[in-house]
């Protein structure tokens, strides 16, 4: 066999330096050959795993891409470290008009982290090149290096495109199938026109695709990047980075390599997941996941990836202003996260208890709603509220809404007269408009001429011959009628506390400012149930009176 005319130099450290010891790891190494058959135009890139008896034999990329020219081999893919940029300019790609995604020329050395063999079969341009790089034969080098050549440039009708076969393989594991998939899902952002397919030892395939990215997470909200909200049409960056943000219904494991925020540009990923905040260990950070677009980065003068793609360099002073305007953008989700999660757990418990819990503590005096809002909170928390829904009703049932009004035991006439101004914290127009209909019943009921007054009062409950019997619809236990002072006692307490209660409170207070009337603490809150509780006995007496006989 001649001599083969392709030949690699390079110092054997940096290929076990950028080659092992960087690409490790089976879905970033196959990360790299994925993005060279995007930059290579492809379409469509399938990726093979074969097992013997249970172990990893044997890995196939196969993309249909432009393929590698002859005379390219030498000048482009075998060098190490060609700045593809530098040489053919920043273009975009003839077919599907794509932006290169590689940069430093390293990503081949990626593969000698996975096998020991790597055979290149190319095509272009109806002519076929394929050649072998052995590591073994690349460490025993001496700065340079030629690969077996399997066919120089054979005429072929077949199709351009690419077949990478590794062979002696590291791994001595079975291949997680379904964890690849997952892996590479969460390294490209796709776009249509590229299709990535991974096919099992077994022949299954998976299209990994953008909505693999995210299909274990169960969802609960949502951002995107578009909204002016998080990034304003004055901000430097509106029209510069895009991307979607969402926050799970459960804390994200964080082997899932899921929880944080995760960076691309030009489809591929630039920075490993995290949250660009110096509280990461906010109780927030566990459900929070997304990706966020930043392309601009590989236009600045100075390269800020970094080789294996998995960090930005933060101290560049662009990119220490971005991480400050992302750490802004954290800051509003996590706000507007916790409002939306409230929202969510109050309409829960609402469903689940028929209680309105906003409003129910609104109407709790302070001294009791802060304590009341922490158990709520507590019960009704994630995991615990199907568990503790009866004994949030219970709780309700305690400490009802307006608890210090006691609406189970106020009459319902002052409890409809009165609400509206309580609520509104008109305490004294509450108490005046339930004694208003306090004696304009009694005047319907008793049918007296009497103005409705203080006069009033005296003539419908005087003792014996009121018009009014306030007990005569009462018997002692063994059905026999009370004594006649115990008859006048109560007859008198009702008409002294009718006469009371509207000469003690509506005729004095009349005139009066009735915010001062509050403010002063001269007709409180309290000053208003205790006088709404009396009144609800004097409608209780009233009721069950009797009209007597002329």
């Amino acid at each position: 066999m001649t001599e083969s005319p392709f030949e690699m130099r390079f110092d054997p450290q940096t290929i076990k330096h950028l080659g092992v010891r960087m690409y490790s790891r089976l879905a970033p190494a196959l990360a790299e050959i994925v993005s060279n058959a995007y930059d290579a135009d492809a379409t469509n890139v399938t990726i093979t795993l074969i097992e013997k008896d249970g172990n990893p034999e044997e890995i196939r990329i196969e993309d249909d891409g432009i393929g590698i020219a002859y005379d390219e081999i030498n000048s482009k893919f075998l060098v190490i470290g060609r700045n593809r940029r530098d040489a053919e300019g920043d273009n975009r790609s003839e077919k599907h008009k794509r932006l290169p995604t590689g940069k430093k020329g390293l990503g081949k050395l990626a593969l000698f982290g996975l096998a020991k063999t790597i055979t290149i079969s190319t095509k272009h341009s109806g002519m076929q090149n394929e050649f072998v790089l052995a590591w073994d034969d690349l460490m025993i080098a001496k700065g340079s290096y030629r690969p077996r050549a399997n066919s120089i440039n054979v005429s072929t009708s077949d199709a351009d495109g690419t077949i990478i076969t590794l062979t002696g393989l590291k791994r001595k594991t079975p291949f997680d199938f379904n964890g690849l998939a997952d892996s590479l899902s969460r390294i490209f952002i796709f776009d249509e026109s590229f299709n990535l397919v991974l096919e099992s030892p077994s022949g299954d395939r998976i299209s990994v695709d953008n909505k693999r990215k995210y299909s274990l997470l169960d969802k609960e909200f949502e951002w995107d990047l578009g909204s002016t909200l998080l990034v304003p049409s004055e901000s430097e960056y509106h029209g510069k980075i895009n991307g979607h943000l969402i926050t799970s219904e459960k804390p994200i494991t964080p082997s899932s390599g899921l929880r944080g925020i995760t960076l691309f540009s030009r489809g591929k990923l630039v920075n490993a997941p995290e949250f660009f905040s110096s509280s990461a260990s906010s109780h927030f950070f566990q459900y929070l996941t997304g990706w966020i677009s930043v392309d601009f980065i590989d236009l600045l003068d100075d390269d800020v990836i970094s080789t294996n793609r998995q960090s930005i360099d933060w101290e560049h002073p662009d990119m220490t202003k971005l991480r400050k305007f992302l750490s802004g953008i954290v800051s509003q989700i996590n706000a507007d996260w916790r409002k939306k999660r409230k929202e969510k757990k109050d309409k829960d418990l609402k469903e689940k208890t028929g209680i309105d819990t906003g409003k129910w503590i609104d109407t709790m005096p302070d001294d009791v709603k802060a304590n009341a809002a922490q158990i709520i909170e507590t019960l009704g928390g994630e995991d615990a509220l199907e568990k503790f829904t009866p004994i949030i009703k219970a709780l309700h049932e305690i400490v009802p809404e307006y608890p210090l009004l006691h609406w189970r035991h106020l009459h319902p006439v002052v409890q409809e007269k009165s609400k509206q101004y309580y609520i509104n914290k008109d305490y004294y127009t509450a108490f005046i408009e339930a004694i208003k209909k306090y004696a304009d019943s009694v005047k319907q009921k008793s049918g007296s001429t009497v103005t409705p007054d203080i006069s009033l009062m005296g003539a419908v409950f005087k003792e014996a011959a009121g018009d009014l019997d306030v007990i005569g619809n009462y018997k002692k236990q063994d059905d026999g009628e009370f004594t006649a002072d115990t008859k006048n006692n109560i007859q008198s307490g009702q008409q002294h506390l009718s006469q009371g209660i509207i000469a003690g409170g509506r005729n004095p207070l009349s005139h009066e400012e009735h915010d001062e009337l509050r403010i002063s603490g001269l007709f409180s809150e309290k000053d208003c149930l205790d006088l709404l509780s009396l009144l609800s006995h004097l409608f209780k007496r009233l009721d069950n009176s009797v009209k007597r006989e002329t």
